[in-house]
């Protein structure tokens, strides 16, 4: 099993400084892997009380029977991970507030590329590192997978993403997640965490929302954010190269528009 070497946070005891309201239903912060999950788990941290986080277990189809308690109604938990479509998942989540990120696809392929090659990930892809291969090499990688060793972009986002897709998921946008973030005074910004909180079941933001956001997005408080990874590799470039971005359109046509992005 892959292992993630990434420093703790302690949001825990920054929580203690708000008022808490207790939730009244499980909270589910679902995601394609690599789009953002810990900035939207740690700013939704801020609005549950610790003892209604369920901090066990980052969940997953292996290990769901073993944390199926953490979809428990009769005591409401806020949980996350990355589970994929199946029925199993269904099923579980059938009575939970299930909420569901995504990034566009273009930028997933740098973030995992960036994630694979630094040190924080340990994993089945160490012979990746050090210049084995070439960075255009790992970017087609990380688009069409590595036949019996990694999946492609393709089974990630189907499995991940589109299959929630129509259901009762709520679907939230990573880079809806930063501009906001980024511009918390505005109406915009407000309506966006308004509805953001209103899908988990928090009616009214509390007066002090843009605080409990700021530290939530602290990148520091992030072990998995770009400049807090370990000796990641700075070949990786900014945007996706050209002839990538058609490799992706070609293996998974349609995908971007499906997620709104265009």
């Amino acid at each position: 099993m892959p292992t993630i070497n990434a420093k703790a946070d302690d949001l825990n005891d920054l929580n203690g400084n708000f008022d808490q309201i207790p939730l009244q239903t499980p909270v589910f912060l679902n995601s394609v892997p690599k789009s953002g999950t810990h900035l939207l788990r740690n700013i939704v941290r801020m609005f549950a009380p610790v003892e209604q986080q369920y901090h066990e277990a980052f969940i997953q189809i292996p290990i769901l029977g073993q944390h199926i308690r953490a979809f428990d109604t009769s005591e409401p938990k806020l949980s996350w991970g990355h589970l994929l479509f199946s029925d199993d998942s269904a099923m579980a989540l059938r009575q939970v507030k299930h909420i569901v990120l995504v990034r566009d696809p273009y930028d997933w392929v740098l973030a995992r590329a960036r994630f694979f090659l630094s040190d924080t990930f340990k994993g089945s892809l160490e012979h990746l590192k050090g210049g084995n291969v070439s960075i255009d090499e790992v970017l087609n990688m990380m688009i069409l997978g590595i036949h019996g060793k990694s999946p492609s972009l393709e089974d990630i986002y189907v499995h991940n993403a589109v299959g929630w897709l129509g259901t009762k998921a709520t679907i939230v946008k990573y880079e809806d997640v930063c501009r906001f973030v980024l511009n918390l005074d505005s109406d915009e910004s407000f309506e966006f965490f308004s509805e953001l909180f209103g899908s988990m079941g928090l009616s009214d933001l509390p007066t002090d929302w843009k605080q409990r956001v700021t530290i939530g997005a602290d990148r520091n408080q992030s072990g998995t954010a770009r400049e807090n990874l370990s000796n990641v590799t700075d070949v990786i470039p900014n945007e996706l190269p050209e002839i990538q971005k058609q490799l992706i359109n070609f293996s998974v046509p349609g995908l971007r528009e499906l997620l709104g992005y265009k």
